[in-house]
């Protein structure tokens, strides 16, 4: 007696080409997530390996962010040695330069549009300029075996005039730091995926893993998966899958202006402790941050304008960054990074066949790369 056949949603066509026998899953298309995808290609050439993403671009911060290629400026990473231990704080700052590295030797400084004008600090109170300033020399020797060379910051007061900023008593420059065009590196970073034979499909939301041990089961908006492997790389929405104590989401602000005549900028820069940072893009400027003005409202995977924050960075363009000049702001967005009380991401196994690679501190530009293929060796 013949059986009655299961229905599909996908047809024998699809189910063949896209979810049968699938070697790797990963959730989520974003820096971490392409990287965990091409580093387990690179080591499993003939093996089919599918990444998940729920939006029809990554949805948390890999197209969203400023373009940053930092590591950490002195402010920040003084804040950083207050709450960490010291060896777990330069760690984390090795492992964002050589991200940066995997991401410029991967796709090519042409392809990111990668320019090192290096980043400058802002300083408007006199004791914090100087608590900072007496540790560069102590902050250039512990990081000079990272960037290879000897004085990675330095004292560049004469610049606050030439940049035309108002309230400012210091400026601290980082010779090694860059920026980057976000969507030229996603664009490349997918086409450099999909070259390698990785099937990235969009529009697919996650909602549960079950780890049987020979495999794992995946429960998802389209219906259910099976691969052998998970990674799992959401980031700030990495506690909607998994159990995790010390990753949450922050979202992050951002606007950006039309093009300004007389435009001084070139570079990144950082204000109050890396809390608010802008760039030139040509003849805009990008500025973002203020989460600390309203932590709590900020601490959302709601990808929506906060209307104190963009109140105070208007504010601050017009009084301390562009005074004196004409300017117009085009486009405001927000970003969902994924941050804990430690800056160091999260890698590690937490089942057998399911790893996690979350919690990126909002430097996802610098440290991803490094942390998709380190994800990766999880597995070995």
């Amino acid at each position: 007696m013949q059986k009655s056949s299961v229905y599909s949603n996908f047809s024998f066509w699809e189910k063949q080409t896209y979810f049968h026998d699938i070697e790797l899953i990963v959730i989520g298309s974003g820096i971490v997530g392409l990287n965990a995808a091409i580093s387990f290609k690179e080591k499993h050439k003939n093996a089919k390996v599918v990444v998940l993403e729920r939006g029809i671009l990554p949805h948390g911060a890999s197209t969203k962010n400023a373009g940053f290629a930092c590591f950490g400026s002195v402010s920040e990473l003084l804040s950083d040695l207050n709450k960490t231990k010291e060896d777990i704080v330069w760690q984390t700052v090795e492992m964002r330069i050589k991200g940066l590295e995997v991401l410029r030797k991967r796709l090519g400084d042409e392809a990111i549009d990668y320019k090192e004008f290096g980043g400058y600090e802002l300083f408007d109170k006199q004791n914090s300029y100087e608590e900072c300033s007496d540790l560069i020399e102590s902050f250039n020797k512990k990081i000079k075996s990272y960037t290879g060379i000897k004085n990675t910051y330095s004292i560049e007061n004469e610049k606050i005039k030439s940049f035309q900023f108002k309230h400012i008593k210091g400026l601290i420059w980082n010779k090694k730091e860059g920026q980057i065009d976000t969507g030229k590196m996603m664009q490349n970073l997918i086409k450099y995926a999909l070259d390698k034979g990785v099937i990235i499909l969009n529009s697919i939301q996650v909602t549960q893993l079950v780890d049987q041990k020979t495999h794992v089961e995946i429960e998802t908006s389209v219906g259910n998966l099976k691969s052998k492997k998970v990674v799992v790389c959401t980031n700030g929405f990495a506690n909607e899958l998994l159990k995790l104590n010390d990753v949450k989401p922050a979202r992050a602000q951002v606007l950006v202006t039309k093009p300004i005549e007389g435009l001084k900028l070139k570079g990144t820069f950082h204000y109050d402790e890396g809390f608010y940072y802008f760039r030139n893009i040509g003849k805009r400027v990008l500025f973002g941050g203020g989460r600390n003005l309203d932590f709590e409202k900020e601490t959302s995977t709601k990808l929506e304008l906060n209307s104190k924050i963009h109140k105070q960075l208007d504010k601050l363009l017009e009084t301390v960054i562009l005074p004196g000049l004409k300017f117009e702001v085009e486009h405001r967005w927000s970003g969902i990074m994924g941050v804990g009380n430690e800056k160091k991401p999260i890698i590690k196994k937490v089942s057998l066949n399911v790893v996690c690679a979350v919690r990126m501190g909002g430097m996802g530009v610098a440290i991803g790369s490094l942390v998709g293929k380190l994800a990766i060796n999880e597995f070995d």
